[in-house]
């Protein structure tokens, strides 16, 4: 996935993080790294020490692909920083504005459905650039003011405007225009969108932006993609240049974009949609009449059922064959996390074991006793160091075992006779190359030199356990390659032509593989002998991954509808093959939505030159190094913002540097509930194992108190004081999963000083300083957490623990004195239903007898009841959430409802305290302890909805709150998630 990071979500940061006293931990790399950089005209490239070609050829690629990427949107980017980032085996790259920048990783995929025939970070340069692009254009009209008066932030208000849709299907247009590959030319990009259609009509626009719970709507970029598309087919490869400098110069109202494109073409966002989709029905019925359909028979399959006819959306895919009658697979889906199941033609699937993170699951292997696989590693504490370890699996015993640890392994497969691993390794040089392993140790037994530096995919065995056959890829060009593993010998198999062949699978003297040649994805073979070509199936939507049976006789494979992936298997009868077509005829079949614009999108043929030219040496950029300190620096928003409470105005500047170890809050806020202001000032930096914070405020606060020291209290006296607040401590965040929990600890430990003057009442709350002058306290927290992964379906963890400890003092002495420590927990468990959980948490918190201070609560309390102070407290609950319905319900434009959801809950929390009695005129008489006990119950409903055709999905309801105690009933607003 290419994600992009523009949106306006993080504009938010600042005002919520104004008042608090630490800023949100970034991803970092090690700090060991050495950072350069590059300066060209319009960019900076900064990479770490030993990327230093691979950032030059980047640097070069970009500052070509300036003028063309810009020139069909009109919109000549200011100068940009690109990071590319080597730390990580996660593919990706994304731009941000929080600060201005762009991220590219710098490990090529195996995934061809995002990959294809592309150099990866020329894909990155084209794809990426394009939303730098669409960024500045939103610099007219109001954006232009409202970037001088609040920086990033200000952009995002017009940006807002225009649908996440628009920005990646016109980014994933432009690579593929601009080159011979890109994912508009990829059938299976378009796969899920494909199926639909021929499957049912359309779903409604606000379905089709917004998703669903039970059935698959493809995403942004694929919706996106056609739209954007069919716009430019029909009005010109400019219209929309045209359509935004309408939107950006009209005042931002949630229909701006709709209104801009009828106001250009006579269209509504909404018949945009239903003329796409109706060209695309037309387009692929068309396609689907000159198919001869190859028959195959299914495997017997347990998908959640949303009807008795109608299954949730679940993919079967990657098979693997155990015996001639039962396959493993991995299956996952809208209600279930990866995992692997068994397979056969007469008994119910059942499940082999789930699945953690797996970094590329179409590259199964296994033999009839043994699977392996490959999932992500995480580093503790840098987030941008991501490892892929190897998985291996005993099917008869279910014994797993991490092989390999700390590694860069992106593929790999188990040789037949079940004594070596092939796999591709990924390393920080940008260099891939193929690694032999030893399937008891994982130590290297062998690297296969690649001194050609083709890219690898794939590899797989052949019956020698010696040879294998690899997809390469190198200038936009693949083939099947065959490859001694002991000699080094190669042969290819293919010519190699721009054709996105994955997935090979030998077997006999045939190599089976993936093709889109026909225009559909469908499985091909070679003769390894005559290298003669022939089409194996022709699904009417796709086939891929071939899997042969241990006898030879059959063949199965992943086939696709609207319910999802499948897997079918048919005879393995080569007499039935049909010779596939020359390449001069299979490269006229293949369906292409874009039509002519290829040779009218302006610069779009400047870039497929550009992209396509790897013999010149541009002019090469003279490297320096880049100084953390001296760029610690980076301000990127100023100006108001208003908090999340809504309660708070601030006004501030907001820093971060590029590497993401430094960040910076300076500002004022004014407290409008108390009507008074202070200044804050806030540091933390990340650039080592512990985060240092670092806040410092200076205002004013208002406070209101009965002095009355008997009932009635009548005397409200109100007055306004000064303080000075400082904060500094350390923290440890550490990610910890390398299952299918997510896992997570945090340590910290922080200094709090808080001076008061100017206090003239005579009596203080016992959580305030008051005319005690100042508080010197230490916290010091400790927290735990492990939840199962979570499909989309899940209302909250199935299994999973989390702990939390606290303690709080005040070692330094002075007028006020306090001890607070307080532990609480939570124990998540499966509900009855499905999707169904049941939570106990549980708390307890002590604070020490005698003091003059007490600190806020550190654990939970009874919902909808007042936290009452007591020396000690223990607190229960029991909640249970579930799904009640998933819909797809519109209001016209305004608001579309997803899923209602429900929770009951029952709260408990238990108070004791040794209170002091005094007479009337205030003189101690002795102390008695008293309990107090707070029960509550109530039920929680809540629905997960969009409104004004927004993508990201809101949930708020209310709360209906029993207090057992005084017997009444309360209702509140509930608020679950606003989006962001």
């Amino acid at each position: 996935m290419l994600r992009s990071k523009f949106l306006a979500a993080q504009c938010l940061l600042m005002a919520i993080t104004a008042t608090a006293q630490t800023l949100p931990v970034l991803d970092q790399n090690p700090p060991q790294l050495r950072w350069y950089q590059l300066k060209t005209p319009h960019f900076r490239v900064l990479y770490p020490l030993g990327l230093d070609s691979t950032a030059q050829r980047t640097a070069q690629r970009l500052e070509s692909l300036y003028e063309p990427v810009s020139a069909s949107l009109e919109k000549r980017p200011r100068p940009i920083s690109v990071l590319l980032q080597n730390q990580t085996t996660n593919s990706n790259g994304f731009v941000t504005l929080f600060p201005r920048r762009s991220e590219l990783f710098a490990v090529p995929p195996q995934d061809p459905a995002l990959l294809g025939t592309f150099d990866w970070l020329d894909l990155l340069a084209v794809h990426e650039y394009r939303h730098v692009v669409q960024n500045e254009k939103a610099l007219q009209g109001y954006g232009r003011w409202l970037y001088t008066l609040l920086g990033s932030a200000g952009i995002s208000l017009p940006l807002l405007t225009v649908p996440s849709w628009f920005a990646e299907g016109d980014a994933v247009s432009t690579e593929t225009l601009f080159s011979y590959s890109g994912r508009g030319r990829i059938p299976n990009f378009g796969l899920g969108m494909r199926a639909n259609l021929l499957a049912e009509p359309p779903f409604d626009y606000a379905k089709a932006v917004s998703g669903s719970y039970r059935d698959n709507v493809p995403n942004h970029y694929v919706l996106g993609y056609f739209m954007t598309t069919y716009l430019k087919r029909t009005y010109g490869p400019d219209v929309w240049s045209r359509v935004l400098n309408r939107n950006y110069r009209r005042f931002p109202w949630p229909f701006a974009f709709s209104a801009s494109i009828k106001a250009e073409t006579g269209l509504r966002t909404d018949d945009l949609y239903r003329k796409t989709m109706d060209d695309l029905i037309d387009t692929w019925k068309k396609q689907q009449e000159k198919l001869s359909i190859t028959s195959a028979t299914s495997f017997l399959i347990n998908p959640e059922k949303k009807t008795a006819r109608h299954p949730v959306f679940t993919n079967y895919q990657h098979p693997q064959f155990l015996t001639d009658s039962t396959v493993l697979c991995v299956k996952s889906g809208l209600g279930d996390t990866p995992r692997l199941v068994i397979l056969s033609k007469q008994q119910r699937e059942r499940t082999l074991f789930v699945q953690g993170f797996p970094n590329d699951p179409a590259m199964l292997s296994a033999t009839p006793s043994r699977v392996c696989w490959i999932e992500f590693s995480f580093d503790p504490r840098w987030r941008q160091r991501v490892f892929s370890t190897i998985r291996l699996l005993d099917i008869n015993t279910r014994k797993h075992t991490r092989l390999t640890h700390r590694t860069r392994y992106l593929a790999v497969a188990l040789s037949p006779d079940g004594r070596k691993l092939i796999v591709v390794e990924s390393t920080e040089r940008y260099q891939n190359r193929l690694v032999v392993l030893d399937v008891k140790t994982g130590q290297r037994l062998r690297e296969i030199p690649n001194s050609s530096q083709e890219l690898y995919q794939h590899p797989r065995w052949m019956a020698d356990n010696q040879t294998i056959i690899s997809v390469t890829l190198k200038d936009g060009k693949k083939t099947l390659q065959q490859i001694n593993t002991e000699t080094d010998n190669r042969v290819d198999l293919l010519p190699r032509v721009n054709e996105n062949i994955s997935n090979p699978q030998p077997w006999s003297h045939y190599v089976l593989y993936n093709s889109p040649r026909s225009g559909i994805d469908n499985l091909f073979a070679v003769d390894i002998q005559s290298k003669q070509v022939f089409q194996v199936t022709s699904r009417p939507l796709a086939a891929y991954h071939a899997a042969v049976s241990p006898s030879g006789t059959r063949l199965a494979f992943e086939d696709f509808s609207a319910t999802g992936s499948r897997i079918l298997d048919m005879p393995l009868n080569p007499v039935d093959w049909k010779p596939a077509t020359s390449d001069a005829e299979s490269a006229a079949s293949p369906l292409r939505y874009f039509g002519k614009l290829p040779t009218l999108e302006p610069g779009a043929a400047n870039g497929r030159r550009i992209l396509t030219d790897s013999v010149s040496t541009p002019t090469t950029y003279q490297p320096s190094r880049f100084r953390r300190l001296a760029n610690a620096i980076n301000i990127y928003s100023w100006g108001p913002t208003v908090a999340s409470t809504g309660q708070a105005l601030s006004v501030g500047i907001s820093s971060q540097n590029l590497l993401s170890t430094t960040q910076v809050e300076v500002g004022y806020t004014y407290n409008q509930a108390e009507r008074v202001g202070n200044a804050f000032a806030l540091l933390s930096y990340q650039g080592l194992y512990p985060v240092f914070d670092l806040s410092f405020q200076h205002g004013n606060r208002r406070t209101s108190l009965y002095v009355d020291r008997v009932i009635p209290a009548d005397s409200l006296r109100t007055d306004e004081w000064q303080y000075n607040q400082l904060t500094a401590g350390v923290r440890i965040p550490l990610q910890l999963t390398h299952s299918k929990y997510t896992e997570s600890a945090s340590l910290s430990a922080y200094y709090n000083y808080l001076q008061v003057t100017g206090y003239d009442l005579p009596l203080r709350s016992v959580t305030e300083v008051g005319s005690s002058g100042a508080l010197q306290a230490m916290t010091y927290s400790l927290g735990y957490t492990r939840l199962l992964r979570q499909s989309k379906r899940d209302v909250a963890p199935r299994w999973g623990q989390s702990l939390s400890i606290n303690y709080r003092n005040t070692p330094f002495g002075g007028k006020l004195t306090a001890e607070q420590w307080g532990v609480q927990a939570n124990l998540y468990f499966p509900g009855l239903g499905r999707h169904h959980s049941l939570r106990l948490r549980g708390g307890y918190q002590q604070q020490a007898r005698g003091e003059t201070y007490r600190f806020n609560p550190v654990v939970f309390f009874t919902r909808g009841q007042l936290y009452v102070s007591d020396d000690q407290i223990g607190a229960g609950s029991v909640e249970y959430r579930l799904p009640v319905v998933d819909m797809h319900w519109s209001i016209g434009r305004l608001l579309y409802v997803q899923r209602i959801k429900a929770a009951g809950f029952y709260d408990r929390a238990q108070g004791q305290s040794i209170v002091d009695i005094r007479d009337i005129y205030g003189r101690l008489r002795g102390s008695e302890t008293q309990q107090h006990t707070y029960q509550t119950t109530g039920l929680d409903v809540s629905f997960v909805f969009n409104v004004l055709r927004l993508q990201t999905p809101f949930e708020a309801g209310f709360r209906t709150i029993f207090n057992l105690g005084t017997r009444e009933w309360l209702i509140q607003p509930l608020v679950v998630d606003i989006g962001f």
